[in-house]
Order: structure tokens, then sequence, then C-alpha cells
């Protein structure tokens, strides 16, 4: 009896010490933040009297990074600017994706028309819902008009129009999911250590959060337009109990990260992200009837659909890809974006755009020369 209870606890041990070895070298923990505090320099931000956004986001920042450092030594902190300097929008993107971050959380204050308005709100990445989703949007993309020529570092992009915002439905987040629980654990944790209002986990499109490659949200700390929350946003003890808040969110997020081997993450970043070359190789390993669309607009000028873009190679039987077929990639800035209905003839590709959008299609006009992309012709 006593040699099979012995022979059963062996196996047992022996069975958790190869589930742990196993969990150590295949699952996945959460070691790296990327902390944006929003504007900076030459970009206040919202500003009441006195008072500037810019200021306000950088304390809580620092603040929030700090306490993230005393509880996790283990856990990278970095920060997109950690003074009062200037950082484009796709340069803070660019730190998060070039240091391999697991989390990117981009800090703001809101303002609005309307003084009684008040509270904490979070959002992911998406297509705005309402019409106030989308001015915040607006007003956060702003800032890409004091940079040297954004028309075309942002394809055209103009965060005052609202057609422009079309693009964000082309989107496909592989992170949406993890970036929404996130933020809801914010927002829950604003409510409990802050005693802030909660107005909930929004959509919107949000330049910063398009360009990053992992879980990523904008918290909008308060709204300046108001008293009672301009106040609290002042105090140090407003600043160190929303820092707090933040930083008892991070904590219940790198737990379940760190819990479950499953979860989307690093791991499906692609490999060699500079090499392009490796990059359409590997789309044409998963994707062999997609082809990239260089092979084909490479002499004189072309016009082409664009119908969805994505972080990684999507396979032919994508459902975006219904009734659009054949499909081809280009790769640009780590995004794969997919085209169709290419051709030579301006008035072809007009027509095909006006029935893809009447059929319910996301779709984008873009013109080609000599295999480059050249401009944005019509959302």
């Amino acid at each position: 009896m006593l040699k099979i209870v012995f022979l059963l606890l062996f196996n047992i041990v022996f069975l958790l010490f190869v589930v742990s070895g196993y969990s150590q070298d295949n699952g996945f923990t959460l070691k790296t933040v990327v902390i944006d505090p929003g504007h900076g320099g030459r970009d206040p931000g919202a500003v009441v009297g006195n008072i500037k956004e810019k200021d306000i986001v950088l304390d809580v920042a620092l603040l929030t990074g700090n306490y993230i450092k005393e509880k996790f030594d283990d856990v990278n902190v970095i920060y997109t600017r950690d003074k009062d300097v200037f950082v484009q929008l796709d340069k803070r993107a660019e730190i998060a994706n070039k240091n391999d971050a697991d989390l990117f959380i981009s800090m703001h204050v809101n303002y609005f028309r309307s003084s009684s308005i008040n509270g904490a709100e979070t959002f992911v990445l998406g297509t705005h819902r309402s019409e106030d989703n989308l001015k915040v949007a607006q007003m956060e993309n702003s800032v890409i008009l004091l940079e040297e020529d954004y028309s075309t570092r942002y394809e055209g992009f103009d965060p005052n129009s609202a057609e422009s915002y079309i693009m964000f439905e082309l989107i496909q987040n592989e992170f949406l999911e993890q970036s929404t629980f996130f933020a809801d654990q914010l927002q829950k944790s604003f409510v409990s250590a802050a005693k802030r209002k909660n107005r909930g986990v929004k959509q919107a499109g949000f330049l910063v959060l398009r360009q990053t490659s992992m879980p990523s949200v904008l918290v909008e700390l308060g709204f300046l337009s108001n008293d009672l929350d301009k106040m609290y946003m002042l105090s140090d003890d407003g600043k160190r109990k929303m820092a707090r808040s933040i930083a008892n969110a991070f904590a219940n997020y790198k737990r379940r990260v760190d819990s479950r081997s499953t979860i989307p993450s690093k791991i499906t970043k692609l490999e060699n992200k500079n090499d392009q070359n490796f990059q359409l190789e590997k789309s044409k390993e998963s994707s062999s009837s997609i082809i990239p669309i260089k092979e084909i607009v490479s002499e004189g000028e072309w016009y082409a659909i664009q119908i969805v873009a994505s972080r990684k190679p999507l396979d032919p039987g994508y459902s975006g890809f219904n009734n659009v077929l054949p499909v081809m990639h280009f790769f640009e800035d780590n995004w794969y974006k997919y085209y169709s209905k290419v051709t030579k003839s301006i008035t072809e590709a007009e027509t095909a755009h006006k029935e893809l959008k009447e059929s319910g299609n996301d779709a984008i006009l873009i013109k080609f020369k000599n295999g480059e992309k050249v401009k944005v012709l019509k959302y």
C-alpha cells in the first residue's frame, strides 16, 4: 500500500514538474508596458487659463509608472516622454513597437462644450459610435497638424474630416479583446480606487492606437471643462489616486495575461518585421492565393480598392474577402493592406469602388505608380 501511495505521489510531482516546465517555456508573461503622456512641448492639449492637459497627464503618467515598478520589479516601464517635449503620434507608437511592448497606455484629459459633463472614460481602437466619440478622436488626432508632412506620413488622413475616419473600419484589430478587457478593468478601478464617475469603455478612431501592435487603450482622465474634474486632476491627491487606479488595473490585467498561455501576444507578431521581402514570403506561405500587388503594378499607373488592413497575414477564406476575390496585398509600415479590383482604368476603379461601397463593403480607392502607393483618391 505504501508503495502504491509513493508511486502515485511520484507521478503527481513528476506531472507538476513537466507542466511547470512547459508553462515556463511556452507561456507568456507581461514584461513591458509603454505609458504615453499625451501632447507635450509646443502642443499643450486642452487648455483652461494656465492649466494645460500636457502637464496633468505627465504627472499622472510618471506616478503610474512608479507604482507599477514598485509592485512588479520584473516589468519594464517605458515612457514616450518623461518631460515637456513634443513627440509625433507615429513616433509614440514606434516607441512601443520597437520595444516589443505588451501593453500601451495613452493618457489624456478631455474638454467638452458642456461644463456639466464629468468623469473618466477609456477608448479602444474602433469606429466611432456617436458624434461625441468622433469629436474626442478629432481633438486628440489634431496634433498631427503640428507635424511636418503629416498628410504623407498619415496617408492623407485629415483629422477634421469625418470621412477620413472610415479608414478605421478597415482595420482588423487582433488585440481588441485584450484591449477591451484592460479598459474595463481600468474603468472599474477608477470607480473603486479613485471614486471617479464611470463614463465607460468606448471605441473611436485614434491614430496613436491604430499604429501600435499590442493591446492599447487611450484613457481620458476627466474634463477640464468641468470645475470638479479640473480641481480633482490638479490636486496631488487626485493625481495619486488616478495613477494608483491605473496601476491596479495593470496588476489585474497582468495576472490574467500571465495565467493564460493562449492569450494572443507578441508571439503573434511577425518575425524580422523590418525585412519586407521576408514578410511577403511569409504571407505567400500562409495565403498562397493572395499575391503581392507589387507583382502587378510594377510599371505605370494603376488603381486598386483597399478592402482591409491587418497586422498579420489573412487567409484567403477570411470573411472580408467574400465576393471580392482575387485579392492582393501590399506590406506597408508593418501593416498588410489587402486590395481587390486592380486596374489601369480610373473609370473602372471608380465604378468598382462605388459598387463595393453600395454592397456594404468598406473600401478605399488607391492610386499606384511604378509599384509604389502614391495617393488615396477616395474613401
